[in-house]
């Protein structure tokens, strides 16, 4: 292809220069100033919660969402798997102990029947880390309940799911505190930034006052904690300010483009493009794909036959149970013996991960690229079945 097709990249609005030029019209370049709060509001009314802090990344509110939920040094965290490293980071920066939680194939998300099966073996878990993965809602009418069962708060990961909902009621509202990320290639950026979403104004203070240094109220700089340099800058903000106006719109094309691929592989039997299940609707921040255990090609085949195309696509997130640096955390699967022995795999997120891929998804993507991506991944995997 000619022009260069992105993964998910930033797509401004058209406002976001306007709050820009505000801030340095009044010289609020610092993290303070009109846009910050204005942003938290305007978040606070989009998600329908009443506190919003606006921080520098979702992995800082992560992070003190932790701290703020009691989680302490050598406690036991449980965190879906199958997610990026931001949403398990802080958990170490802690000192605490994620366990892995494992996925199931009706969300891709955390694993109710694990989460049980966690409980069995650790019964007293400081807090939950739920993923809401690639911006599909996990199955909260049942992670909460079983949560409740043991007086376990949530901490929900909505950092890819902003625009998505749950049974008609917005993610970011299913944690006892919820976190969005800005990055900038989520569906709506602030070059980098997070959110921390809450239901009570000793929480709101409290993660304030831990993200600005944790300065105590005296003439002179006293802490009487240790505190963290983690609010969103008023330029960010205004970004961010302007990105809002358009999350509808953004959201629409997100949908549009996984409907485009949902007809371009419909007759293709080794290609499944991931689908919103019953009581979910997703905002498909990425279309995620997986291959079928019969087709020849791998994702690597998808991704590089797309690179050489100038086409950008990822493999799925490594679970984290994976990776060499949480190498001795333990991790709880989904499968029993006869179901690892029918997929060949020792959990759901490992089968995923070994098929999966991330189409491309950019917001700016003409309905023409999307079937011209489609019809490059087609003749892909078709070209390596008609290989002995």
């Amino acid at each position: 292809m000619d022009k260069h097709i992105y993964l998910s990249s930033p797509h401004m609005g058209g406002e976001e220069m306007k709050y820009i030029q505000e801030a340095f019209d009044t010289n609020w370049v610092a993290p303070l100033g009109k846009n910050v709060e204005m942003f938290e509001k305007e978040m606070c009314s989009y998600i329908g919660r009443p506190y919003a802090v606006a921080l520098s990344s979702g992995t800082a509110a992560i992070h003190l969402g932790l701290m703020y939920l009691g989680v302490k040094r050598d406690d036991i965290v449980f965190c879906s798997s199958f997610t990026f490293s931001g949403s398990c980071n802080p958990i170490a920066y802690i000192g605490a102990k994620p366990v892995f939680i494992d996925s199931d194939y009706k969300s891709f998300n955390m694993s109710p029947e694990a989460l049980r099966k966690a409980y069995e073996k650790y019964p007293e878990p400081a807090a939950i880390v739920v993923v809401n993965l690639y911006g599909q809602p996990a199955e909260y009418d049942e992670i909460k309940a079983i949560a409740k069962e043991h007086n376990t708060p949530i901490l929900e990961d909505s950092a890819e799911s902003l625009g998505a909902s749950y049974k008609g009621i917005q993610t970011g509202n299913f944690g006892d505190i919820s976190i969005f990320s800005f990055n900038g290639n989520k569906i709506i950026t602030t070059s980098g930034g997070g959110m921390l979403m809450c239901n009570d104004e000793a929480t709101y203070k409290k993660i304030m006052f831990w993200a600005t240094q944790a300065r105590e109220p005296f003439p002179w700089y006293q802490h009487n904690e240790i505190g963290y340099n983690y609010r969103m800058s008023n330029i960010c903000a205004g970004i961010g300010r302007g990105q809002l106006k358009v999350l509808s719109d953004r959201v629409a094309q997100k949908r549009k483009i996984h409907s485009i691929y949902l007809e371009c592989f419909k007759d293709n039997p080794f290609i499944e493009i991931e689908r919103e299940y019953d009581g979910a609707e997703p905002n498909f921040w990425l279309t995620f794909a997986t291959l079928t255990k019969n087709c020849k090609a791998t994702f690597m085949d998808i991704i590089q036959t797309l690179a050489a195309e100038n086409v950008e696509s990822r493999p799925a997130w490594k679970p984290m149970h994976l990776q060499p640096v949480f190498a001795d955390c333990d991790f709880i699967t989904q499968l029993d013996d006869k179901q690892k022995k029918e997929t060949g795999y020792e959990s759901v997120c490992e089968d995923i991960f070994s098929r999966g891929v991330c189409l491309p998804s950019d917001t700016k993507m003409t309905e023409e690229e999307v079937r011209a991506v489609a019809k490059i991944v087609n003749k892909a995997i078709y070209d390596k079945q008609s290989q002995r």
